[in-house]
C-alpha cells in the first residue's frame, strides 16, 4: 500500500510539473478583484498599481484572485497599518470554496498593536476543516515603514511561509500516518482588512482606537506561480519555465534559519500550549 501511495505523489508531481503556468509580476488587477469595502487601485511614480484596503468603523475591505490554484508559490508585497492599529487585522489567506465542514485554508494575519509596540504574525493552517494549528511570530523589523514580501509555498510535500526569503514555518503532508494536509482541493488567495479588537491584540485587552481610523494597509508586486485547474479537470493550461516550487522542500540551511526564527521571535506555538494538552500533544503536531 505504501508503494501504491508513493507512487500516486511521484505520478501527481510529474503531471502538475508538466503543466503549471507560471505568471510573472503583473499589475494587481490582472489578478485580482474587488470585492467589498473601500478597496482602491492606486499607482506609484513608476505606475505600477497599487491596492489599498481601507478599516473605518463602518466597512471593512477586500479583494481576491480571479483564479483558483492547486499548488504554487504566491508572493506579496505588504505595507501594513501603521502607528496606532490595535484591534486590526490584516491578512492575506488562501481558502477553498467548497463545503466548510470540509474547507482547506493557509492562513497569515497581521495582529496590529499600539504605536511603537511590534506586529504579530499570526498563522494557521486548515485541512479537512480541521484547524487548530495557531503558531505566533513577532515581526523583527517594522512593517509599517516600507513594503516587505510574504510568501507561501505550497505543494505536495509541504506547505511553508517565508517573510523576506526566510522560512518562518513548514507543515509536512502525513496524510500516510493519517495527519490532514491540503491536498485535493484548489484555493483561491484573498486578502482583507477587518476589527477583531475582541481578540487580536493583547488578547482582547487593547480595543481599537476608531480616532485613528481610517486604518489602511497596501499591496504591490503579487507574484504566482501555480497550478491553475482548468474547468473541472486537474489540469494546467500552459507549461511552466519554473517549476522548482512544485518539489521545494528546506534544505539544512532553510531548516536552520526556521529554527532561529522559533527562537528569537515565535510567543505562541499550540503545539506547547498547557491549556490545550489536557488530551495529549495534538496530532497535527507530528507534522511540523
Amino acid at each position: 500500500m505504501e508503494q501504491v501511495r508513493a507512487c500516486s505523489l511521484t505520478s501527481l508531481a510529474a503531471v502538475y510539473l508538466i503543466l503549471a503556468v507560471s505568471p510573472a509580476i503583473s499589475n494587481m488587477t490582472d489578478s485580482f478583484e474587488r470585492m467589498w469595502g473601500n478597496t482602491q487601485v492606486l499607482y506609484n511614480s513608476t505606475g505600477h498599481q497599487i491596492m489599498s484596503l481601507t478599516l473605518d468603523r463602518w466597512t471593512t475591505s477586500a479583494f481576491r484572485s480571479k483564479s483558483l490554484y492547486l499548488f504554487g508559490r504566491f508572493d506579496m508585497d505588504i505595507k501594513l497599518v501603521p502607528k496606532d492599529s490595535a484591534g486590526t487585522v490584516t491578512t492575506i489567506y488562501m481558502i477553498t470554496e467548497g463545503p466548510w465542514q470540509y474547507h482547506d485554508e493557509i492562513d497569515l494575519e497581521f495582529l496590529g498593536n499600539t504605536t511603537g509596540e511590534p506586529y504579530t504574525l499570526h498563522t494557521n493552517i486548515y485541512a479537512k476543516g480541521k484547524g487548530g494549528r495557531e503558531k505566533q511570530y513577532r515581526l523583527w523589523f517594522d512593517p509599517t515603514e516600507d513594503f516587505n514580501t510574504y510568501s507561501i509555498i505550497w505543494n505536495p510535500h509541504n506547505i511553508i511561509i517565508l517573510v523576506n526569503g526566510k522560512p518562518i514555518r513548514r507543515v509536512k503532508n502525513k496524510m500516510r500516518d493519517d495527519y490532514p494536509f491540503p491536498l485535493f482541493q484548489p484555493m483561491r488567495l484573498y486578502a482583507s482588512i477587518w476589527n477583531a479588537d475582541e481578540w487580536a491584540t493583547q488578547g482582547g485587552r487593547i480595543k481599537t482606537d476608531w480616532s485613528q481610523a481610517p486604518f489602511t494597509a497596501f499591496f504591490r508586486n503579487h507574484r504566482a506561480i501555480a497550478c491553475v485547474p482548468y474547468k473541472t479537470a486537474w489540469i494546467c493550461g500552459q507549461n511552466s519555465s519554473d517549476s522548482s516550487w512544485f518539489s521545494q522542500e528546506l534544505d539544512e540551511d532553510g531548516q536552520q534559519k526556521m529554527k532561529d526564527v522559533d527562537t528569537k521571535y515565535k510567543i505562541y506555538d499550540y503545539c506547547t500550549d498547557s491549556w490545550r494538552l489536557t488530551d495529549g500533544l495534538p496530532k497535527q503536531c507530528m507534522a511540523e
